[in-house]
């Protein structure tokens, strides 16, 4: 099959491997129909993620048909068509029990699809623990409607969860990118006051302002006079900060109101200061940490309901043949690209 690979840093390709078969109980191997290209994805060819692993297929955000299953798997069966969490996670370890899914203890648990093991960015992928990382799509539910369930809109839905948004409050997302429209959308299913989104992109505004007009949208540099001129308290009560550009974490506390909470959802490239003696008295809530994807089934509901569409994201798709051209435009930010499906399988 076709897989595309982490050859060494700085370097992707695209290989011919066996398909993958049941290794455990608790497997199931699933025909990818369709995948996307994520940030993460180039943190990994950058190098900036240290446990990702040279050799592994890479790519963690998919969709596809189940087409078998270990003896262990009881929640899904072949032929189910699914979406694929990006966290693998047994269920039972004590982070598993509290929701920390990202946390997991198992050797194959956490983010280990396209990081550690082989992920989605081929035709086929062997899942662990398919009871938990494997999700039934709904009839009426597409596979593009469903793609960005298990990672990007997963990663939104959790931010949005712990950063106690209220009817009350003003809440600032930093980042228009796709996990930051992701997690927009989720910050509106909380109907808070004011939502401001910061982006320094003017294709990424005029997508906000066309398709969320609710939202106020404002530059970097009068993002922060913009929110104490537009909260009731000289700052944000929630900041979500989703870019992890060089001065947003510092833009993320600056813009904070005493008191608020401040949820860190981007990966950084390099490490963050945190100026206590500057903060000294503001009193902020920090929250960081990768995605807790266990939120997915509910997500799916929401989807099914109408009251989540992430289709408009797709502004790109290329078959798994032209994954080297589809890098390139994303990587680049070229011909005004948010996301990119990825089609497997249709033309072989």
């Amino acid at each position: 099959m076709l897989a595309y690979t982490y050859i060494e840093k700085g370097k992707f390709g695209m290989l011919e491997k066996p398909v993958p078969v049941i290794l455990n109980d608790g497997d199931a191997i699933v025909r990818i129909t369709m995948g996307s290209i994520c940030t993460s994805d180039l943190h990994i060819k950058h190098g900036s993620v240290p446990r990702a692993v040279p050799g592994i297929t890479v790519g963690h955000e998919m969709v596809g048909v189940v087409e078998s299953v270990g003896a262990g798997v009881t929640a899904v069966k072949p032929g189910d068509r699914v979406t694929v969490n990006v966290e693998t996670f047994c269920g039972e370890c004590f982070f598993c029990r509290k929701g920390y899914v990202n946390n997991c203890t198992d050797p194959d648990g956490g983010w280990a699809l396209g990081c550690r093991i082989d992920g989605g960015q081929a035709e086929y992928v062997r899942v662990p623990h398919a009871d938990t990382g494997l999700n039934r799509i709904p009839d009426n539910v597409s596979d593009e409607a469903a793609l960005f369930v298990g990672d990007i809109l997963a990663t939104g839905f959790w931010a949005a969860r712990i950063s106690e948004i209220t009817e009350d409050d003003t809440v600032l997302v930093i980042g228009a990118g796709p996990t930051g429209i992701c997690t927009l959308l989720c910050v509106m299913l909380k109907r808070p006051k004011r939502i401001i989104v910061c982006e320094k992109s003017a294709e990424r505004t005029e997508f906000i302002r066309m398709h969320y007009p609710s939202v106020d949208v404002v530059s970097p540099e009068k993002c922060r006079e913009y929110v104490a001129g537009n909260s009731d308290h000289g700052g944000a009560d929630v900041v979500l900060e989703v870019a992890g550009a060089d001065d947003t974490f510092t833009l993320a506390w600056q813009c904070a109101r005493p008191n608020a909470v401040v949820t860190v959802v981007a990966l950084y490239d390099k490490p963050q200061i945190l100026p206590l003696p500057d903060m000294y008295g503001k009193n902020l809530t920090f929250k960081t940490g990768g995605v807790d994807g266990c939120d997915c089934a509910e997500i799916l509901e929401l989807i099914a309901a109408g009251k989540i569409d992430t289709t408009p994201l797709i502004t790109h798709r290329f078959p798994l043949e032209r994954i080297e051209e589809a890098y390139h435009i994303f990587e680049n930010r070229l011909d005004g690209v948010i996301k990119i499906a990825i089609t497997a399988g249709t033309n072989r």
